[in-house]
């Protein structure tokens, strides 16, 4: 089995889409939108071979990585091309984003170990549970909500391409608050977003904005990981706007993905202050991923 890179690109969409329709994924990188938007970032390589589309990540100041294969095929083979590939380029071999049943299909193959990816696991919440905000265990954010609720007049609109402008101007002034140019992440999560929005018209993603007073003051985007789960990728609101990630995050949900039972909102990437707070919306269960490295 040979591997012939090339970067990810609008191209891959149909094949790539079509592979994810016939397996749906678990883990949260596995949607095209998700690889495309963050494609600069993860520098995404793609090659396809015997029946097995292969993506390869390598961004900056990190170790290259493969993802989970996608379609059918010779799944041990390609276990030991893609770990030889690496290891041949002086490399540490490693596969990622794994979730446990990806692990269990190819870890059977002889010399690997398994290695828990803390930092990359996925919160997976009811969706009932984020729109009604109902018990003791949601007090603070339905709280903050309810706050925002009496002393702001809003309303809540699906994204459209007529919107977007809009969108772009929040994101700037965001960064601007926050102070993008000096973070790295920021920079990189700001150029993700600014994908999203300019590809709008091909990307299969659904988006929601808050307006308030009349201007835009938070948007959101999601689409189906799987016929049982929605990811959520994009949210962002004015943070001087106490209430306004509950509202956006509750209207999203119950306008475009009610009948969905669960929401996974990606990983918390190991920084405390994210982590407590993807904990303080009591996730119904995790979505661990593992690396699987040559032992």
């Amino acid at each position: 089995m040979s591997l012939s890179f090339e970067p990810l690109a609008l191209i891959h969409q149909p094949v790539i889409d079509d592979l994810l329709r016939k397996h749906p994924p678990e883990v949260s990188e596995l949607t095209f939108t998700n690889l495309f938007i963050w494609r600069h970032y993860y520098r995404f390589q793609v090659a396809f071979s015997q029946g097995l589309l292969t993506l390869l990540a390598h961004p900056p100041d990190q170790s290259p990585f493969f993802l989970p294969p996608l379609g059918e095929g010779d799944f041990l083979r390609w276990v030991e091309t893609c770990l030889n590939y690496l290891k041949e380029l002086g490399l540490v071999p490693c596969i990622g984003r794994l979730s446990k049943t990806s692990l269990d299909t190819l870890s059977s193959f002889p010399g690997t170990k398994a290695v828990l990816d803390r930092d990359n696991s996925d919160y997976v919440y009811h969706t009932r549970d984020l729109i009604q905000l109902s018990g003791n265990r949601y007090h603070t954010p339905k709280n903050h909500l309810n706050r925002f609720l009496k002393t702001h007049s809003w309303e809540y609109l699906s994204l459209t391409p007529q919107l977007v402008s809009e969108c772009l101007d929040l994101q700037d002034e965001w960064c601007r608050l926050r102070q993008c140019l000096e973070s790295p992440s920021l920079l990189s999560e700001e150029q993700a977003i600014i994908e999203a929005l300019k590809h709008i018209d091909f990307l299969n993603y659904r988006g929601g904005v808050v307006r308030v007073d009349g201007k835009v003051e938070a948007f959101t985007l999601g689409e189906l990981l799987n016929p049982l789960t929605v990811v959520i990728h994009i949210e962002k609101a004015n943070p001087d706007l106490p209430g306004l990630y509950q509202l956006i995050q509750q209207q999203f949900l119950q306008k475009e993905w009610g009948p969905i039972p669960h929401v996974n909102r990606e990983q918390d990437l190991g920084v405390e202050g994210l982590r407590k707070a993807k904990q303080s919306y009591h996730p119904a269960f995790m979505i661990d991923k593992f690396q699987l490295l040559l032992a």
